[in-house]
């Protein structure tokens, strides 16, 4: 009779470092040349030491009964190189945002940042790129937090090794390209968007928006669909279905600010070439940082 020994001898989840033949600073050195970049060896490593595999390593030895002088570590944390990535992640993308859509205001600019530095989007990342096996942590499987804060230092021993240029270059193949089929108010939270939208078309001398519903099927079923259009100065700014008629305006609104915004969905394409990230990133990023 066949017997699933899976159910029996169940896999366990250990840290790369505590399989056999795992030469940790072949591994630094393979990674740095996998992503084809120029890293300090010594920052490197020292990005991939969080504060709290010291902590857990020196109580580890000190329940071994190691005196304490000899249980401490010489080793260095990722706490400045985790400053230093975070100020210039923070600083490139809000520039990034700003050169790719001017018309976006500082509020969308500082959603779309958060949305590029929240823990699921860099965790997924990090994870792609293998930084998980090298990050030195208390914890295996390591938790969203401290691979966080190795991502961020990873990018800081960059900034530090090869310059700003480089670790633009960094984020935006890495990091600008996760908004590839993201709505703009899937990061942006607008609770009025009717609101917004007065205020921007104020803001450019034009007419107030006039809702009008322009078609509707289903009124008298469980599933009506009704379709509102906004009109300015007599010219549609956008139409929208929607399962009520406010919800149709909404939606209507929200459509019509992606046009202003020129956060549309069949926008051109970003500019990923590198003449695009020169013309923002020496007057700003590069200067501010370094």
């Amino acid at each position: 009779m066949y017997r699933d020994l899976r159910y029996e001898f169940p896999y366990v989840l250990s840290p790369s470092a505590q399989k056999p033949n795992w030469d940790y600073h072949a591994e630094v050195q393979a990674f740095s040349s996998r992503l084809k970049e120029s890293f300090s060896p010594e920052l490197l490593k020292t990005a991939f030491v969080n504060p709290c595999y010291i902590q857990s390593e020196q109580e580890r030895r000190q329940a071994l009964g190691v005196d304490s002088e000899m249980a401490a570590l010489v080793l260095g944390d990722n706490i400045q190189l985790h400053r230093q990535g975070l100020e210039f992640t923070k600083s490139f993308l809000s520039d990034w945002c700003r050169a790719s859509f001017p018309s976006l205001p500082s509020m969308g600019v500082v959603a779309i940042v958060a949305h590029l530095t929240s823990h699921p989007v860099v965790c997924l990342v990090a994870r792609n790129l293998a930084i998980e096996d090298l990050t030195m942590s208390a914890q295996f499987p390591v938790p969203d937090e401290v691979l966080h804060s190795t991502f961020l230092a990873v990018i800081g021993a960059l900034h530090e090794s090869s310059g700003a240029e480089r670790a633009g270059l960094f984020l935006r193949d890495f990091l600008v390209t996760q908004l590839v089929g993201k709505d703009l108010f899937e990061m942006w939270s607008v609770v009025n968007p009717m609101g917004l939208l007065v205020e921007e078309l104020s803001k450019r001398k034009m007419a107030l928006p006039e809702p009008r519903l322009t078609r509707s099927a289903g009124a008298s079923t469980v599933l009506p669909l009704y379709f509102v259009g906004l009109y300015s100065d007599k010219k549609l700014l956008a139409e929208a279905p929607g399962e009520t008629v406010l919800a149709a305006e909404e939606e209507a609104a929200r459509v019509a600010l992606r046009k202003l915004y020129g956060y549309t969905e069949n926008r051109r394409p970003c500019d990923f070439s590198a003449q695009q990230l020169k013309d923002f990133t020496p007057s700003t990023t590069m200067s501010s940082i370094s």
